[in-house]
Formats: C-alpha cells, sequence, structure tokens
C-alpha cells in the first residue's frame, strides 16, 4: 500500500546520518536553543515531507529552519515563511487551517503535498553541494510515490535548479532547455507529465524587503489553482 511505501521511506529519512555538518548543527541548535524556544523540546532529525499523499500539487523549499521545522518536527511549521505558505494554502483551499504552529496542532492538507531538497537545518540556511546531493535521493523517491502530482511549485532558486535535477534522474532524456529561473514563471516540462511554477521563497529575506509581496504570492496561487481545474477538467 501506498502508506506503507511512505512510511517506509519516512522511517529511511528521519534515520538518515549522512552529512556530518548538518548532523552536528542540528543536533547543537536542538540543545542550544533560543531564548524565546528554551521550554520546546526541538525535534533535532531531518525531517520528512507531509501532506496528501493523494495530491495534485507538489509544493517544495529548501531546507528547515533551524529554529523552526528542526524545532516543531515538520516542514514549513513555527516560523514566518511557514505563515505564509499556510495562510495561502488555506485561503485556495488546500489546508483547513491558516496557521502551522507545531505537529500536533491539526493541520491537513488537501491535495497539496510538502517537501523540501535539503531535510536538515543547514548552518545560515545555505546547505553545500555534498548535502544537497546526499537528500537528492528522498526527493527523487518521494515524486516517484506521488503518483497523482501534476504540479510542482518551487520555492527559492535552490530548489528550483535541484528539482530539476532530481526530474533529469526521473526522466534521462528530459530537455530543460529554456527553463530558467523567474519568479512567477511556469513552464510545462516537456516529456513528463508536470507543469513547473517557479517561486521566491517566502523567507524574511524576500518578504520584508518587498522582494515578494502579498499580491504577487497569491497570485502563483491563483494561476496554479486555474491550471488544476484545468487538469483535472473541472
Amino acid at each position: 500500500m501506498l502508506i506503507d511505501e511512505f512510511t517506509r521511506l519516512n522511517k529511511e529519512i528521519i534515520s538518515c546520518t549522512k552529512c556530518p555538518r548538518l548532523v552536528k548543527y542540528r543536533r547543537e541548535v536542538a540543545i542550544k536553543k533560543v531564548r524565546r524556544f528554551r521550554e520546546w523540546e526541538y525535534w533535532g532529525r531531518p525531517l520528512t515531507g507531509f501532506g496528501d499523499i493523494n495530491a495534485h500539487l507538489l509544493i517544495i523549499g529548501l531546507a528547515p529552519a533551524a529554529h523552526g521545522g528542526n524545532r516543531t518536527g515538520r516542514m514549513f511549521t513555527g516560523d514566518s515563511s511557514g505563515d505564509w505558505l499556510i495562510k495561502v494554502l488555506y485561503e485556495y483551499g488546500f489546508a483547513n487551517q491558516p496557521y502551522s504552529i507545531n505537529r500536533f496542532d491539526g493541520l491537513e492538507l488537501k491535495d497539496a503535498y510538502i517537501t523540501a531538497v535539503v531535510r536538515c537545518a543547514p548552518p545560515k540556511n545555505r546547505p553545500i553541494r555534498d548535502e544537497l546531493i546526499n537528500c537528492q535521493e528522498y526527493l527523487v523517491k518521494e515524486i516517484k510515490l506521488l503518483k497523482n502530482i501534476r504540479i510542482i511549485l518551487t520555492l527559492g532558486h535552490i530548489s528550483f535548479n535541484w528539482t530539476l535535477k532530481a526530474l533529469k534522474s526521473l526522466y534521462h532524456d528530459l530537455n530543460v532547455k529554456g527553463i530558467k529561473f523567474r519568479h512567477g514563471a511556469k513552464y510545462l516540462v516537456k516529456g513528463t507529465k508536470f507543469i513547473l511554477f517557479v517561486s521566491y521563497h517566502p523567507s524574511r529575506q524576500n518578504t520584508q524587503t518587498g522582494r515578494l509581496t502579498w499580491e504577487m504570492w497569491s497570485n502563483i496561487f491563483k494561476e496554479i489553482v486555474e491550471e488544476l481545474n484545468r487538469v483535472k477538467g473541472v
């Protein structure tokens, strides 16, 4: 059964120790904490994806935040990026609530699955190439298991590049010529079943500087819903 395959994959991800730098950092953060979260018991391990395993929409971020997902144990939970993502998912009908505080808060996703190209919090939010390579197999396995996915949304330049690498490993003759990172871009990935949407990451660096406004962010999901309705024949 599909749920059993995800259970096996998720156990593999959570037990991963391939990257010494990330293992050391995520554990140090979980022990030292920060003052505002000193009462928390940090997760401090790799993170799995989460959501609807029969989803048509796959959202791919960069990596867990040191005091976000690395603390709460769930992607895009407990940080400002998660606030933006879950709020917009709620507004467009993909989530049952507009907030993501901890992994026991009752959040459920409908027709959407969230993951990342790196599963451990990296120092300064910057994974190195070897770490991205080590994590690649997990993204590839998720894409293979998520058989209903038709739309992929990448958040940020690194997510965009490594999602294309994952697709190339699945579709060996894939031609990505002309597919460039540009916020708001939409591509039909020839030779696959996927439509690729591209967005800036909803990090504070982007949202607080105005590089990514709420209108820009919301418009991405408006287009995604329109495309999903077309794909489903709604």
